[in-house]
């Protein structure tokens, strides 16, 4: 016993040193393309498999490992989103998946960059993922496209095939055709001894659009490869199309090359595995026998990995697919009822490759933590894989091999057909980085076909090819050919001079666009003459941020016109110049000019008094005007916004032929109406060459220009000036605050010429009132650095802007409306919220009356209105009664019988939401239903109440009782269809009642009936029989009926139409139950029952189920 406690107390001491290693796992749950493969129910919990490898085999003793799964689904966004969710939020050492191409990508891509290891496996086949230069945290076990397009060339290469066709369609998989498309098309470029003749896409694969591509390929090749989505049933239509074509010959050659094949066999979705000429998906096959299409599987060679599994089953990998499948009801899965279908008792394809994957990671992260057991290395994705290089045996028994790039090498399988037309194993190929060896494990070529098709036929793919007798043959074609020749010699100069000639009109009408002509412009009137001495564009009379184009009529250096109905700003030049060719392209590119964050540049004027230049009209002015007039307060995300449009309009103007601006200042930021900024002034070289700027102006201009202002104007002049705009923004001052400064702009601009240690640059004291991002302020330090080389381009300018948005809105009209209405009363927001919540309350007031009348009736006592009772001549009532229940209850407790009552009654009630039917009460176990009321339907009622019922019946086959599971819940049901008052009886707590004979008879017919069955009366059967019809009804006979005599009554069997009854998969317990509706008191009630004709909410007729 002593010994027993020491080695407990070993244990939990050694359970306490662990180190915890977080695993996030990406799966695919309900994906019904990829389920087979690499579905979450039947593949997850291979890990745990492995993990019980790693700690036999002693791999990582200290550690214990943590799993967090996320979904995916094959999406390349959600994928993103889950990663940076396990990245960020859950902080994982290793993430294991996805499962796709797309998906995994996009994971690669993050993991990369947070330098944490990528084990990917199942269908990531693109050749991308498995490029360790571009991702080098990621692995892939899985068979990439790139390994099957070498085997492929190796294959064609063996048997001298020097051109082939390739036929592919991404229909239902838009992601493994794709990937091997690109494979096929790069290996075909790349290699000089195999050539790709020709390759066809099949947009929708159908009998008829594969016999038309065949043909169409019949004059291409002869060699012809294949990729189809697989569980479509395309590649039996796409062979069975090559005998309705006339191409099932020893003439061609039909080569399946791709990942997720099992080569002949396919997987059915019952677990069993079936020929290919066999296969019962999609059904796409008429008019041909399995027996034919085998045969026409005799000219078709698979390449493949055999699915992702061994090449021979073993105990072992039978153990391994047992255990998958029994232990996803362990943690962290809990997998028991979501896996219980029926689908989901066989292994995913892939599993072994996850199980695979996870032991690769924990070999090479022990590896690596032998050299370095520092805990930050967990998650060191270049530390980890700095020892991928491994080989280990999978689960499957066969070899894993990884070189230290961390690329698999591969084995892939050639499957052919034998005489017997049984597939069997020809060769096999071993993909070694950019090596093939090619294994076959035939004796003779006769054993894969009698007579080896050739790549090209000798008389060619039309037959005419052949050598022929040249003057028979030719004459007459060269004739023809060298008169054709002519023809088109002389077609091709007169097509060059018409396109010259077009080319040359295109250039003089585009210029036609920036030349505007003067008598076009129509000069904007003046509202006062005194509102006409602006001294500049970017300033004016008033303090306001936005201003009337009359206010703007002509400033000294802009005059403002209407043209084409819009109003433009003309700025004048003192100059006249000629235009050369490379001037007017200018002028055309930058008319083109597109940016949300560039003034629209409109023209140029020439024949005028003087040359002016068209810009679009800003109405608020420009951020200079803004900054030093307008008396709105800016905001710390105001102030962003502005910045951030200015490094934009500048990204564009780098990037585009203008390289730089040249003369950035506050002035040339223009604002609209929407506050966004448009940057103006930009280009016209031509122009700004014979004008000298002003002294103001000089103020944004960089130290190095104004050292030497000869010398050409570089991007980096500009990140200098935005550098100065950016102080304008964050300070709301002038450039160098010059207002609040005793130097002139001589003097400033002299200081930042002469540089020096400590050169001269505005303040940055941005003050108390708006707090500032200091990274902002770093960036803004960093622009106008004293070195041009120093300075970040507008690359790094945008990257850094963008990384300080911490996910705030970017809508700037929205957030300046919101800065205005802080400065107006919170009355109407008061108000607002009082409304708000008034209605809110209203609602739930609703809702709760609702849930007690009909809607039409609580909207009439609502309004005050008086509820008549009305009658209804034809309505179908139900009633219904759980058999043996006082039985159950007395093996429950109260709050027991409240939870059975409430999961029977939630189900009832969705199958209610499904039909036309009104619940009138519940009392205990009893259930009151009926239609054709308060809403009249026609004769559609008892149509609506018999599927009602059925639908109940059905129900009951998958309820459980939580507490006690082996009980079954059993209903008796009646049914009877006739005439009823209804109306509203009471005011305080109003109760909207039945009366009627017709009542008391449905009551009788459930307290008669039998369990299991629904019991209707005469007139019932004659509604669904001869009314409605299409229901399967059973006389029951002559029936004694406590207050009714003798009648006969019928059994309610079905309906003949096919009732699509609820679906079979168990209803979901709620695990999180809502809040349980109150159930009226369960009374007790007499056997005998009440002979009255009327129902309300507290009396339910004569109903002789047991009661609590």
């Amino acid at each position: 016993m002593r010994i027993l406690l020491l080695l407990l107390q070993n244990i939990l001491v050694f359970c306490q040193f662990l180190q915890t290693i977080k695993v996030g796992l990406m799966f695919s749950k309900d994906t019904a393309s990829v389920i087979r493969s690499v579905g979450y129910r039947t593949s997850a919990a291979a890990v745990l498999v492995a993990k019980d490898r790693i700690r036999a085999e002693h791999l990582l003793d200290q550690y214990d490992f943590n799993f967090t799964i996320k979904f995916d689904e094959c999406s390349e966004s959600l994928a993103a989103g889950k990663v940076v969710e396990l990245l960020t939020h859950d902080n994982v050492d290793v993430i294991i998946g996805p499962t796709c191409n797309r998906a995994g990508v996009a994971v690669a891509s993050l993991a990369d960059f947070y330098n944490v290891p990528v084990f990917q496996w199942g269908l990531t086949t693109t050749a991308d993922i498995g490029n360790f230069s571009r991702y080098q945290t990621t692995v892939t076990l899985s068979l990439d496209t790139h390994s099957i397009s070498l085997a492929v060339r190796e294959i064609l290469r063996q048997y001298g095939w020097s051109e082939f066709v390739f036929i592919y369609s991404n229909d239902g998989d838009e992601e493994k055709c794709a990937a091997m498309k690109d494979d096929m098309e790069k290996m075909g470029i790349e290699n000089s001894d195999v050539t790709m003749a020709y390759m066809i896409q099949i947009q929708t694969v159908t009998m008829e659009s594969l016999q038309r591509t065949l043909l169409e390929v019949s004059k291409r090749g002869r060699i012809i490869i294949a990729c189809f989505a697989s569980g479509r049933g395309f590649k039996k239509a796409f062979i069975a199309s090559t005998v309705l074509a006339g191409m099932s010959t020893e003439e061609y050659l039909y080569v399946f090359a791709e990942p997720q094949s099992r080569g002949f066999y396919v997987d059915e979705a019952d677990g069993k595995v079936h020929y290919s000429w066999d296969d019962t998906d999609g059904q796409l096959v008429t008019g041909l026998t399995n027996e034919q299409i085998r045969d026409a599987y005799g000219k078709v060679l698979y390449i493949c990995d055999n699915m992702g599994e061994p090449t021979t089953i073993t105990t072992q990998y039978t153990n391994f697919t047992s255990q998958v499948i029994s232990r996803m009801a362990e943690q962290p899965f809990n997998c028991v009822q979501d896996c219980s279908n029926q689908s989901y008792k066989h292994a995913a394809t892939y599993a072994g490759q996850l199980a695979d994957s996870f032991y690769a990671y924990a070999f090479a992260l022990n590896k690596s933590l032998t050299q370095d057991p520092t805990r930050s290395n967990l998650k060191n994705g270049s530390f980890v894989l700095s020892n991928i290089g491994m080989t280990f045996q999978g689960v499957g028994g066969e070899a894993v091999t990884l070189d230290e790039s961390g690329s698999r090498i591969v084995q892939v399988y050639m499957f052919a057909m034998n005489s017997s037309l049984l597939p069997y194993m020809a060769a096999s190929l071993l993909v070694n980085v950019s090596e093939v060896v090619f294994t076959p494990f035939y004796k003779s070529e006769s054993e894969l076909w009698s007579v080896r098709p050739l790549s090209r036929p000798k008389c060619g793919f039309t037959g005419l090819e052949c050598p022929a007798d040249f003057v028979k043959e030719y004459l007459v074609y060269t004739i023809i050919a060298a008169f054709i020749v002519i023809l088109a010699l002389l077609a091709g100069c007169a097509g060059l001079l018409y396109t010259m000639h077009m080319k040359r009109k295109e250039m003089e009408r585009q210029d036609l666009l920036w030349q505007v002509a003067f008598v076009e412009l129509q000069q904007v009137q003046s509202k006062s003459r005194a509102e006409a001495s602006m001294h500049s564009f970017a300033s004016g009379p008033s303090t306001s941020t936005k201003m009337t184009v009359e206010s703007r009529t002509e400033t000294t250096n802009f005059i403002f016109y209407h043209y084409h109905q819009e109003v433009v700003a003309a700025k004048k030049h003192d100059l006249l110049v000629l235009f050369d060719a490379n001037q007017k392209s200018e002028f055309r590119q930058m008319r083109n000019f597109d940016n949300d964050n560039l003034n629209k540049f409109i023209g140029l004027c020439l024949d005028g008094p003087q040359l002016l230049s068209l810009w679009r009209f800003c109405s608020r002015g420009s951020l200079s005007d803004v900054i030093s007039k307008s008396s709105m307060q800016m905001d710390s995300f105001f102030m962003f916004s502005l910045i951030r449009d200015i490094s934009n309009g500048l990204y564009f103007i780098h990037s585009s032929f203008l390289k730089c601006h040249g003369q950035l200042t506050s002035r040339c930021c223009l604002i609209d109406d929407r506050w966004q900024i448009k940057i103006s002034g930009f280009g016209l070289k031509s122009v700004r060459t014979f004008e000298n700027p002003k002294k103001e102006d000089l103020l944004w201009a960089s130290p190095e220009y104004l050292r030497n202002e000869d010398q050409e104007r570089l991007p980096e002049g500009d990140i200098y000036s935005f550098g100065i705009i950016c102080a304008e923004i964050l300070t709301r001052s002038s450039a160098f605050d010059l207002e609040n400064r005793k130097e002139k702009p001589d003097v400033i601009i002299y200081q930042v010429k002469k540089g020096g240690h400590n050169p001269t640059r505005p303040s940055l004291d941005t003050g108390e009132t708006v707090v500032i991002n200091p990274a902002l302020l770093h960036l803004v330090r960093d622009c106008w650095t004293e070195r041009p080389s120093e300075r970040p381009s507008i690359e790094q300018v945008r990257s850094h802007l963008n990384g300080m948005k911490d996910g705030r809105k970017t809508n700037l009209m929205d957030h300046v409306f919101n800065m205005l209405e802080t400065y107006a009363s919170t009355l109407e927001e008061e108000v607002s919220d009082r409304t708000k919540e008034l209605t809110e309350e209203k609602k739930k007031s609703d809702v709760l009356l609702y849930r007690m009348l009909p809607r039409m009736v609580a909207d009439k006592l609502k309004l005050g209105q008086t509820v008549e009772p009305e009658t209804f001549e034809q309505v179908t009532i139900f009633f219904s009664d759980v058999v043996q229940f006082t039985t159950l209850a007395g093996k429950c407790t109260p709050l027991q019988v409240v939870t059975l009552l409430n999961d029977l009654y939630t189900i009832f009630d969705g199958i209610i939401e499904q039909n036309d039917v009104y619940k009138v009460e519940t009392i205990g176990d009893g259930y009151l239903c009926v239609s054709g009321l308060p809403h009249r339907n026609g004769n559609d009622h008892i149509r609506h109440i018999a599927r009602m019922s059925l639908g109940f019946l059905s129900s009951l086959e998958f309820f459980r009782v939580q507490h006690l599971p082996a009980e079954r819940i059993n209903l008796r049901i009646g049914i009877n269809c006739g005439s009823v008052v209804a109306g509203v009886v009471g005011l305080t707590m109003p109760r909207y009642c039945l009366f009627g004979d017709a009542v008391n008879t449905a009551s009788r017919m459930e307290s008669n009936g039998k369990p299991g069955q629904i019991h209707v009366t005469a007139e019932a059967n004659r509604m669904l029989t001869q009314v409605v019809g299409g229901f399967r009804t059973e006389s029951r006979g002559e029936v004694i009926i406590k207050g009714k005599g003798v009648m006969e009554t019928f059994w309610l069997l079905g309906e003949e139409s096919g009732y699509t009854a609820p679906s079979k998969a168990a209803p979901k317990v709620i695990q999180h139950r809502q809040s349980i509706r109150s159930i009226s008191p369960i009374l007790e009630k007499n056997a005998e029952g009440s002979e009255t004709s009327s129902l309300s909410v507290d009396q339910a007729g004569d109903n002789n189920s047991e009661t609590v």
